[in-house]
């Protein structure tokens, strides 16, 4: 499997900054978002499958991503190539001999916004026709390696640095060594390039790692990482409800509000080293 790196995510500028009654005019730099299509060539026929907003950078990747979370394709073998045709084009070529793909279900990513989600009933029951069961225990982390996370994040996000308008996805080890972080506009974009990556690289399923999203952790955020087989999520804001009846329903441990060395756990409390599972009290 080959890649081609698309173009950087940020675009300059020029800005008036106004601070205490002065006015300063100064260059800045802005997180670039364009409209990226998903074609996916099969034996000589060619489909467009999604169309998104995104981030430019890692494009391939977000697309093996997308297409992996959303069963297109199941291993790596199965993809011949991934390359930028245009700067906004990204082809999937498959490998002869595979059946047709389900793209049924793809319908609803034309045309989705860089921070557009799955998030309903429907959506709920169609996954748990692909995961019949939750995932497996095992996989422990301590509660200092989880407070350290979010400071690795920062430290490696060159683009937010930059632009200060980009969400994060990072892959780390049960150690909290970062193995890799991809950025984009919209967060589940940043977790299609990290899933791709990692199908790129032959880690699938993650089943020793967890994910570290900025912003909230929505059901998409939880559908993507559940189909990856991430066993730990942690975001440093939010989650929706969805995600946490996701989380609950496949044994998914699910952290949020993740800031300094506090955190919220939401589901699978067994998975963090010391801390005693315990019923919730119940919605009064």
């Amino acid at each position: 499997m080959r890649f081609r790196l698309a173009r950087p995510g940020s675009t300059g500028a020029r800005i008036y900054r106004v601070s205490a009654g002065e006015v300063e005019e100064r260059p800045d730099e802005l997180a670039t978002e364009e409209p990226l299509e998903i074609r996916l060539l099969q034996e000589g026929r060619r489909r467009t499958v999604a169309v998104t907003m995104r981030t430019p950078g890692s494009d391939p990747e977000l697309a093996l991503g997308f297409l992996f979370a959303e069963g297109v394709i199941r291993r790596r073998d199965e993809v011949r190539r991934a390359d930028l045709s245009t700067p906004n084009v990204v082809e999937v070529e498959l490998a002869d001999g595979l059946p047709e793909p389900e793209l049924a279900g793809l319908e609803r990513h034309f045309f989705a916004t860089s921070a557009c989600g799955v998030c309903g009933k429907a959506g709920l029951e169609s996954l748990e026709l692909r995961i019949t069961e939750p995932l497996p225990p095992g996989a422990e982390v301590s509660p200092g390696v989880i407070a350290g996370l979010p400071e690795r994040l920062r430290e490696a996000q060159g683009l937010f640095a930059t632009t200060g308008g980009l969400h994060a996805a990072a892959l780390f080890d049960l150690q909290g060594n970062l193995l890799s972080v991809r950025e984009d506009v919209g967060r589940h974009n940043a977790l299609d390039k990290l899933i791709g990556w990692s199908l790129g690289e032959g880690l699938l399923p993650l089943s020793a790692h967890l994910v570290l999203v900025s912003g909230r952790s929505s059901y998409e955020i939880l559908q993507k990482c559940l189909v990856a087989g991430v066993p730990i999520v942690a975001a440093v804001s939010a989650p929706s409800s969805l995600a946490v009846e996701l989380a609950n329903r496949f044994g998914v441990t699910l952290i949020g509000f993740l800031r300094g060395d506090r955190f919220n756990i939401y589901s699978g409390a067994g998975r963090v080293a010391g801390v005693r599972t315990r019923a919730l009290l119940p919605t009064l």
